[in-house]
């Protein structure tokens, strides 16, 4: 599979004078020039987060792209291969691209960057050609910060999601089935082929007279 990266820029103005911006896909040495918010905390230490984002942007699959302020990086989202441990990995599927993470600093919340930083994701056709999809579970929510319930949280999560036409998608993952606010979102890019779709379809239910 063709990994197209196109890398993409746009600023933004937020409280009428200073300036964010949005750019990516990053590539590891960019990613170095700038340091992690200490708000960005909700995966890792920042400083263990930022590691993690140089490497990801390393991989021939990785994408990090990431809102910037003066350097300092507010907010990402990152895609790479499903983690060779999940079930989602089990269809040694290259056409399967994991939204892995979306994070937003908490000063920096009320913008619209998550939305933004998706659909920036997904500019010029990059992902066409792939099965986009994201894992979302309740114990990763920001419920305190946001003072969001559980299906308040869900529903902004979904209608994140729809923004890039990603759609809600039925599987039998136990994690997943194991609360009713977790969910399955997944994009199918027009010029994936038939067979992946269906590949993927049998790793969304491992009993196949679900679907």
């Amino acid at each position: 599979m063709e990994h197209r990266k196109r890398f993409q820029t746009e600023k933004i103005t937020v409280d009428n004078e200073r300036e964010l911006i949005l750019e990516g896909p990053l590539p590891p040495h960019r990613l170095t020039d700038y340091t992690m918010h200490p708000q960005l905390d909700a995966f890792r230490r920042p400083l263990e987060q930022h590691e993690a984002l140089v490497d990801i942007a390393g991989l021939e699959e990785g994408r990090i792209i990431a809102a910037v302020d003066d350097g300092v990086i507010v907010g990402y989202v990152t895609f790479h291969y499903p983690d060779e441990l999940e079930r989602w990995s089990e269809g040694g599927m290259s056409d399967l691209i994991e939204l892995g993470a979306i994070e937003v600093a908490n000063d920096y919340r009320g913008y619209g960057l998550g939305k933004k930083l998706i659909q920036l994701s997904f500019a010029e056709e990059q992902l066409e050609n792939a099965i986009v999809y994201t894992t979302e579970y309740y114990w990763h929510w920001d419920l305190e910060s946001t003072k969001l319930n559980v299906c308040d949280y869900r529903n902004m999560m979904e209608n994140l999601m729809k923004s890039v036409d990603m759609v809600w998608y039925a599987t039998d993952d136990p994690e997943i089935c194991s609360h009713p606010a977790n969910c399955l979102m997944v994009r199918i890019g027009k010029e994936v082929p038939l067979s992946s779709v269906e590949q993927f379809d049998r790793v969304r239910f491992r009993g196949r007279f679900m679907y």
